[in-house]
């Protein structure tokens, strides 16, 4: 029986790839600069990415995403010959990561799966990124759980382990929802359940790195009103 659902957000639940390589293209337009923004934008995040997992995992971490999109900009800007951006270009670019849409099928299954689980935002992603996006997207979370809160990042098993207890929940009665086989497996790896819901597009038309569910997951949806129907089964 399984009682919380934890989600990956970043890429599962929030379009980034569509936001940042937005943002990336309108402030390049603004100085008459063409890039393939959709690949700088993925660069960004996979260099993001990089930077917080496993982050912790000596001493809690003292940073957060928000100083590593910072950090990791300021190297794109060198990267791709951007010097033109400004410091006022650079924030824009940053906060676009605040204002990010949510994934169009997911507000009314959220909604839905809320009736029959507690369902909560566990991410590498910042509290006040999660904060706001929510607020943006009209997203309900029972809860927030952001890895700065404990100062280990996925994939550290501590990182779930302490969710588990924070539910107050044997990490069996919680499934961990994601669009990534990693994630899910380092959940696994401390008893959580599996649901691998599919994100063709999170990485633009340069399609995700891990798009192929394992086999070994509990479910494997083929988006979030598929995921509402397979968890019937899964009701307590």
């Amino acid at each position: 029986m399984i009682k919380a659902l934890t989600f990956d957000t970043g890429g599962t639940i929030l379009d980034w790839h569509k936001g940042i390589s937005s943002a990336l293209a309108s402030v390049g337009q603004e100085h008459n600069l063409e890039r393939d923004w959709a690949g700088i934008a993925n660069d960004y995040r996979g260099q993001s990415l990089r930077a917080m997992a496993n982050a912790g995992s000596d001493t809690p971490a003292d940073f957060n995403i928000d100083d590593v999109h910072r950090d990791k900009l300021t190297e794109m800007v060198t990267k791709y010959g951007l010097e033109a951006f400004t410091a006022k270009d650079k924030d824009k670019i940053w906060q676009a990561w605040h204002e990010l849409d949510c994934w169009p099928d997911f507000p009314e299954p959220l909604r839905q799966m809320r009736e029959n689980f507690v369902v909560a935002s566990f991410t590498i992603l910042s509290v006040s990124l999660i904060v706001d996006t929510a607020k943006r997207n009209g997203l309900s979370w029972d809860a927030v759980f952001s890895c700065e809160m404990i100062g280990r990042y996925k994939l550290l098993p501590v990182a779930y382990e302490q969710v588990a207890k924070w539910l107050v929940l044997d990490p069996s009665e919680v499934m961990m929802v994601a669009c990534h086989n990693i994630d899910l497996n380092a959940a696994r790896a401390v008893g959580y359940k599996s649901a691998f819901v599919r994100r063709p597009d999170e990485w633009g038309t340069a399609g995700p790195p891990d798009p192929i569910p394992d086999e070994h997951h509990d479910i494997i949806a083929d988006d979030f009103p598929d995921l509402v129907k397979q968890l019937e089964s899964f009701r307590g």
